[in-house]
């Protein structure tokens, strides 16, 4: 780089220091491929994260606009150059990347690269990403400082102080006419094991998700088990105590069908609302919106409380903030059946910037959020709260005695 080591580590130091401000991978992302493209003086940027199925989970591009991505098309596939820096150990300067054999597959409306850059990501043994840079922008051409040429020679043709003909360091010199250099590269390899690290981050916050996940089916399991398996055990209790009533006490024995009646609706209550949290959510399949009108709509054949659900202009959102709000709007729906008392209860999702916003309000009892924090009566808050954290979200529970509750969740996008 022509500002040298110490400015370019400085740069890359700060560049670090805004990832460190940033909660979502994908925004950490950005940031590394942005910086890398600016510090770099490279014309295009790249990372991107392969899936298992020979795509790419995550591709972050810098360089590009919205225009040309959305002319270029889906996503790329793990093919030819792209495949090679998956498998790659080390990085690679290539002078013009379209003369390379594995140069293929390129869209039309694809930017025009030459000199190349790359070097995959990696997590100890494992290719975690790759990290490309495209297009060297070279300084233009102006009239020396120091009287010399304009090409860094004296008078008399020779190069000066063992430096190369440009002028620069040798460090920081192309080489087989790449415009891409050493020092480049160790800067971008700075870049790249901060993206590896945020990817391993993001990996460990899956397999933490996904335990949690496992300890709250087994918590559901042990409240299936206490709850219902307690109703049917009265309603077997009162249904033979009608048994013996009904010939010699017709009346108490109607009042103890009334009693059964009624254990029965309320044990399917609870059988309802487990399974609806214990079966697997949709999104993959039908997207949130889809997935909570359903949910809603069984929940609302399921109790007397009318149970409604509207979506205004929502987009899709990455898959750790879609089941947030899925389960924030399952345990904010299972607090007002169960607690609230509510006639009606609503369900709103709708676009929030680049996010989305989801609100549950009903019209139900209320209470005094203070007064239930301290009293250690959660109603689910705490878990929500955790939801809301985890994927850079806030939460915000307003209610009052009397006055219903309003539960909004506001989640960035990706």
């Amino acid at each position: 780089m022509s500002q040298g080591p110490r400015s370019g580590l400085v740069a890359v130091s700060a560049a670090l220091l805004a990832m460190s401000r940033h909660l979502e991978v994908r925004d950490v992302l950005k940031t590394i491929v942005a910086s890398a493209r600016e510090r770099l003086d490279a014309q295009y940027a790249a990372l991107g994260v392969p899936d298992d199925h020979g795509g790419f989970a995550q591709f972050v591009v810098d360089g590009v606009s919205d225009e040309q991505w959305k002319a270029i098309g889906p996503l790329p596939r793990q093919h030819g150059i792209l495949a090679a820096m998956l498998h790659e150990t080390g990085p690679e300067r290539l002078a013009d990347v379209r003369k390379d054999p594995r140069f293929e597959g390129w869209p039309a409306a694809h930017p025009e690269l030459s000199d190349f850059l790359g070097l995959p990501i990696r997590d100890g043994d494992e290719v975690i990403g790759a990290l490309f840079l495209a297009n060297k922008q070279r300084p233009a051409d102006g009239p020396p400082a120091d009287g010399q040429p304009a090409d860094g020679q004296p008078a008399d043709g020779r190069p000066t102080g063992g430096q190369p003909a440009d002028g620069r360091p040798a460090d920081c010199a192309p080489e087989d006419g790449c415009g891409f250099t050493r020092e480049d590269e160790e800067l971008l390899s700075i870049l790249a094991q901060h993206a590896a690290i945020a990817l391993t981050n993001a990996r460990l916050y899956e397999r933490s998700r996904e335990l949690t996940i496992v300890e709250e089916r087994s918590r559901l399991a042990h409240e299936l088990h206490d709850a219902v398996s307690q109703k049917l055990f009265s309603l077997r209790l009162t249904a033979q105590a009608a048994a013996a009533l009904v010939d010699r006490d017709p009346a108490r024995a109607k009042g103890e069908l009334q009693q059964v009646a009624a254990l029965a609706a309320e044990a399917t209550d609870e059988l309802r609302a487990a399974v609806v949290e214990l079966r697997p959510a949709a999104l993959d399949e039908d997207g949130l919106v889809a997935t909570l009108r359903t949910q809603t709509q069984v929940l609302d054949r399921a109790h007397t409380a009318r149970v409604t659900f509207t979506a205004h202009k929502f987009r899709a959102l990455p898959a750790a903030q879609e089941e947030a709000v899925l389960r924030v709007a399952q345990e904010a729906l299972h607090n007002a059946l169960r607690h609230s008392g509510a006639a009606h209860v609503d369900v709103t999702v709708g676009r929030h910037g680049c996010g989305a916003v989801l609100r549950v309000t009903d019209d139900g009892g209320g209470f005094e959020p203070q007064t239930v924090r301290q009293a250690g009566r959660h109603l689910g808050l705490v878990s929500m709260r955790d939801r809301a954290s985890g994927v850079g979200g806030t939460l915000t529970v307003e209610s009052a005695p009397g006055k219903g509750t309003t539960i909004e969740l506001e989640v960035p996008g990706g």
